[in-house]
């Protein structure tokens, strides 16, 4: 039985989380941390912060669904402390990322994937095969208005992806010279020299449209998620393959095989 602690459980998504680790028969929810579930009517210990988890309950595995702002102090508790982690918190720059992984104990996993659901991961996926036959890309995402990173994790892995997969050649699409005087950003914000535009709105979850153009004909790859129990499936394969491996590692595509 894998033990199961879920950073930011107060939180829509850890919510989710929580409700999906205490369906599957091979997990358990052992406790919840949020700042802010002192309320919550919950069925495990609920703690104000990783330290005080750690020495409260004893868990193999913390999912953090938290904010850009605190994901990385959290981390920096479970890691050392060899307690493998699950993170779907954006806003962490490889970097960061590398330098926590640098942190952990021995055999620890630290695991983030921008992006949870299996129908993202295969819209990079297409992105990357279709990226070498198209001169110019463009990543439009569209989420709800509370999220709090602009652009997501989603649309700067993919922008990334992209890039590599055209070894580094440039857009031929116009670009920041056609902006207006005034309205600078109009084309979007360049990610490794792929345009990347984040839309904000009530009435999304998370969508992503990634278009590519050559002469005479476009390519659209489009993912929707109107729910989020579409992540729940790639979280816990998460949590089931993380303690079988060690160090950092990026993507859910790393596990779906």
């Amino acid at each position: 039985m894998i033990k199961v602690a879920v950073a930011g459980c107060a939180g829509r998504m850890g919510t989710a989380v929580v409700d999906a680790v205490g369906k599957a028969e091979d997990m358990e929810v052992v406790c919840g941390i949020d700042p802010h579930g002192a309320d919550l009517d919950a069925s495990q210990p609920v703690f104000a912060n990783v330290s005080e988890a750690l020495e409260g309950a004893a868990f193999d595995v913390l999912v953090d669904f938290t904010q850009p702002n605190v994901v990385a102090d959290n981390l920096r508790a479970a890691l050392p402390a060899g307690v493998d982690c699950v993170v779907g918190t954006t806003g962490l720059s490889n970097q960061v990322l590398e330098e926590l992984a640098a942190s952990a104990a021995p055999g620890t996993c630290l695991f983030y994937a921008p992006n949870f659901t299996t129908g993202a991961v295969l819209m990079m996926e297409f992105a990357k095969a279709a990226a070498p036959y198209f001169p110019e890309a463009e990543v439009i995402e569209f989420h709800h208005c509370n999220k709090k990173d602009a652009p997501s994790g989603t649309a700067v892995r993919t922008a990334q992806i992209i890039a590599q997969a055209r070894g580094g050649r440039a857009s031929e699409a116009p670009g920041r010279e056609t902006e207006m005087e005034g309205m600078e950003g109009a084309r979007g914000a360049l990610v490794e020299g792929v345009p990347v535009h984040a839309v904000r709105s009530m009435g999304y979850v998370a969508s992503q449209e990634v278009m590519f153009g050559s002469l005479g004909q476009t390519l659209t790859i489009r993912h929707d998620s109107w729910d989020r129990t579409s992540y729940m499936p790639g979280v816990l394969l998460g949590i089931r393959s993380v303690g079988a491996r060690e160090g950092l590692i990026v993507g859910l595509e790393n596990f779906m095989s």
